[in-house]
């Protein structure tokens, strides 16, 4: 009898630890995907939103915040996986020079336990720069706070 209790708790501790390499594994995997992904995308849609007009006058790279968020969202979308969900939040897009920070929250779909939900945050700053050019405006100190 107690070798059969032995087989029935070692298949039943297997088995809890086939789960747990499963989360720690859907977890690591799934950071290093939203990464790569948020990265891509989010290189993307810089360069779809250049404004050419404005780089053409000046010589300085623009981007246009609406084109840029359209972009990057339908590019996103396109990519993702269905057994997560996601949050996308912008923090911060300058047009010049061309700077945007993007946090994607995802979430995994596939288990759903009561009160361990992992969420994953990427956060990503990326910055567009071309071979020695600034804008005139900036470097001047038009844009800059007054000293005392």
């Amino acid at each position: 009898m107690s070798k059969a209790y032995l087989t029935v708790g070692i298949i039943l501790l297997s088995i809890l630890a086939l789960g747990a390499f499963n989360l720690i594994q859907n977890y690591s995997s799934g950071n290093e995907l939203d990464y790569y992904l948020l990265k891509e995308t989010t290189e993307a849609a810089m360069s779809d939103s250049v404004d050419s007009s404005y780089f053409s006058e000046r010589g300085v790279l623009r981007i246009d915040k609406e084109k840029f968020v359209e972009s990057f969202v339908l590019r996103f979308g396109a990519n993702v996986d269905d057994s997560r969900a996601y949050d996308i939040k912008f923090y911060d897009i300058n047009e010049v020079p061309p700077k945007v920070t993007v946090q994607v929250d995802s979430l995994n779909n596939s288990f759903v336990l009561e009160d361990s939900n992992v969420r994953i945050t990427t956060r990503l700053n990326a910055i567009l720069e071309t071979n020695n050019k600034s804008d005139p405006l900036t470097t001047k100190g038009y844009l800059q706070r007054p000293t005392n």
